[in-house]
């Protein structure tokens, strides 16, 4: 940091005070370049840069800033993360709607090309179905194939998504089975399955047609062993950590389990070593979490490959408690965070979301997301997210 700049900021605290807070510094990591440095996979969920002078309704269009948006996906390569294209982080179903998806995904698929080693998958879902829509089994299975199609077609690998309308029709895990069966065996290539908990979308409650995460547990590992060679990995987000375990160890050979367990992620990636074969000991990752704190997990990661767990548990500790905040209830707000992050650190010349949803998080909320990022080390350019932050607050008639 330049030790001439006023590097402090009266920033709103808890009982509606104003605290003077000085930055920290960013940290210094040493990060991976390419994912073969790695010992575990691990995907970054990606979020979209929005179009600020578009025009048209910004709570109801799409309109998306290509340029940065891919260029913040050359960033998380560089970084040798690989990315989760047109997921939940993106905005997928809030905001961002299936053909603007598919778009994301045919540019990001071709940006890929240009990297080497890059990794990437995509989401492959429903949501070109308005609520409400499916009839029945046929119609959903309809609605993936099609975008099956497209995804493969244009030389995408897969992410199958839990789909809101499966969800709303499917009597029994019965149902739940037809329909992957149908999708699985039709895929040219291992795909991840894709399990979202409620708290990040209500309509997907009881997916695996059940209330009883055991007995949904048993159904989906019940579809992974019926299609050997078939699943790459499941990624699970439902923020509890035993779940994934139990699951984990009951995984066939060779499938992975990619934690999206936004709060106890690097334990879970780290791994306790029980289980009896390899992939039954650790996660991979499949996380949102990664879009905002990349610099600090690739460098925690390069760390863990290296045989340094001591190091990759000291990077990630401080970036918990800034996950933890960002992921809070209501949790499928956490995308506001993460664009914020991106424009703090300079990935974007601004601060407003696809569907309007920089509005989502409160002004404390962001001013506390502040102060953990900078605790994390993760404001990587100081002056940058200073002068950033004093506009976000005078914007809201507050003195800095």
């Amino acid at each position: 940091m330049d030790g001439s700049a006023d590097l402090s900021i009266n920033l709103p605290a808890a009982g509606g005070r104003m605290e003077r807070y000085r930055l920290l510094g960013p940290g210094r990591f040493v990060t991976a370049t390419d994912p073969s440095q790695f010992n575990r996979v691990a995907y970054s969920a990606a979020h979209v840069v929005a179009d600020p002078v578009a025009a048209g309704n910004p709570w109801q269009d799409c309109n998306v800033d290509w340029d940065a948006t891919i260029a913040y996906r050359k960033h998380l390569w560089r970084l040798g993360m690989g990315v989760a294209e047109a997921m939940d982080t993106a905005q997928r179903g809030m905001g961002m709607d299936w053909n603007a998806s598919f778009e994301l995904i045919r540019r990001s698929v071709d940006a890929a090309k240009d990297i080497p080693g890059a990794l990437l998958a995509s989401g492959c879902g429903t949501d070109q179905l308005a609520p409400g829509d499916a009839r029945n089994l046929d119609d959903v299975i309809r609605a993936y194939e099609t975008q099956m199609a497209a995804i493969e077609g244009c030389g995408g690998k897969l992410i199958v998504m839990a789909s809101r309308e499966l969800a709303r029709i499917a009597k029994s895990p019965a149902d739940y089975e037809k329909v992957y069966d149908r999708i699985l065996r039709q895929a040219r290539q291992p795909i991840i399955i894709h399990w979202l908990g409620d708290a990040f979308d209500p309509a997907l409650k009881n997916y695996w047609g059940s209330a009883d995460p055991k007995a949904a547990v048993d159904t989906a590992l019940g579809i992974i062993a019926a299609h050997p060679g078939k699943v790459d990995g499941i990624k699970i987000s439902l923020l509890d950590d035993q779940i994934e375990i139990a699951m984990r160890r009951r995984l066939p050979p060779k499938v992975r389990m990619y934690t999206g367990d936004d709060f106890n992620f690097a334990p879970l990636i780290a791994g306790d070593g029980q289980g009896k074969l390899p992939n039954q000991q650790y996660s991979d990752a499949l996380l949102g979490i990664f879009d905002a704190i990349a610099p600090a997990a690739s460098a925690a990661l390069l760390a863990l490959a290296q045989g340094d767990q001591k190091k990759f548990d000291a990077i990630l500790a401080p970036t918990v408690p800034l996950s933890r905040h960002i992921f809070k209830a209501p949790t499928w707000h956490y995308k506001t965070g993460v664009t914020f992050m991106a424009w703090l650190n300079g990935h974007q010349s601004h601060f407003t979301m696809v569907g309007g949803q920089q509005s989502a998080r409160s002004l404390p909320h962001l001013a506390e997301l502040f102060r953990l990022a900078d605790a994390a080390g993760l404001l990587m350019k100081p002056e940058l997210a200073m002068q950033r932050m004093k506009a976000l607050l005078a914007l809201h008639g507050v003195n800095p």
